[in-house]
């Protein structure tokens, strides 16, 4: 199957592994195999980060951000490929030599305690910024964003303010992050499924004229919970046959008890929607 854009899920899985390794530890080294990325380093990059103490390792939306003792945060994008290695440094007075690459390791980590953590990115889609305390929310991809699907402030209530007045389809809508930050495709088609709403349903449909949710609501706020908090469960990239209940199952039988439909696939804004005509409504 091809390379797919990690979700919500996928960087959850990564921030909860890099957690016990990052926080509380201080970075001695980094090290950087290239200028760039999906963009150049900030020329401060390294001089802002060597030496500082890791707050707290975080997400938002598709995001890692890693707070230092600074006031800094470290702000990390996986892109389309890139993955993260913790290891152990062999040679800590030489952290250059000690790293040996593969090609694709272009950043590595050296903190505290001797513990490694390596940024590897094939494709070189991935992103690292450093910004200044309090710039984290005025950010261009963080400040637009909508409320968290798994945070306390996503409810049926929030989703279906988001919703009021949106001519666009449902399916489209939920891709937006102003509505609901890091959803993503899959998981996108996955709730759409188990809340028995078409991606097709224009997206006003959900909330009340006073922007009040609908049953509609309701249920897809459940949904996506349900979905999402089943996959950060599995803590592994789930991009394999049988870990979905439509999203590439196109021709196939629809999952739902007692429903005799079929899976389709449309195009909807560039990206393929998988659901069911009979039981999704």
């Amino acid at each position: 199957m091809m390379r797919l854009m990690p979700e919500l899920p996928e960087v959850e899985a990564v921030r909860r592994r890099l957690e016990p390794a990052m926080r509380g530890a201080r970075i001695e080294h980094v090290l950087l195999r290239r200028k760039n990325l999906r963009q150049p380093f900030p020329a401060t990059f390294v001089s802002r980060l060597e030496g500082r103490r890791i707050r707290s390792v975080d997400r938002r939306g598709t995001y890692l951000l890693v707070a230092l003792d600074s006031g800094d945060t470290l702000l990390m994008h996986l892109g389309m490929s890139g993955s993260f290695r913790i290891g152990r440094s062999v040679n800590r007075r030489s952290p250059a030599k000690a790293a040996a690459a593969d090609g694709h390791d272009h950043v590595v980590f050296t903190l505290s305690g001797g513990v490694t953590v390596t940024f590897n990115d094939p494709r070189r889609f991935g992103v690292m910024d450093v910004l200044a305390e309090g710039a984290a929310a005025a950010h261009g991809a963080l400040g637009a964003m909508g409320p968290e699907p798994l945070g306390a402030s996503f409810s049926a209530d929030t989703l279906a303010r988001s919703l009021a007045g949106k001519r666009v389809a449902l399916k489209v809508a939920l891709l937006d992050q102003r509505v609901v930050a890091g959803l993503g495709n899959i998981y996108a088609s996955e709730a759409l499924h188990r809340a028995g709403l078409s991606p097709l349903r224009r997206s006003s449909t959900l909330a009340t004229a006073a922007g009040r949710p609908r049953p509609g609501a309701v249920r897809l706020a459940d949904a996506i919970k349900a979905v999402l908090r089943e996959a950060v469960a599995r803590q592994e990239r789930p991009y394999r046959a049988g870990r979905f209940r439509v999203y590439d199952h196109a021709g196939e039988p629809c999952p739902t008890p007692g429903c005799r439909g079929t899976i389709r696939r449309i195009a909807q804004a560039g990206r393929s929607s998988f659901y069911c005509a009979v039981c999704q409504r």
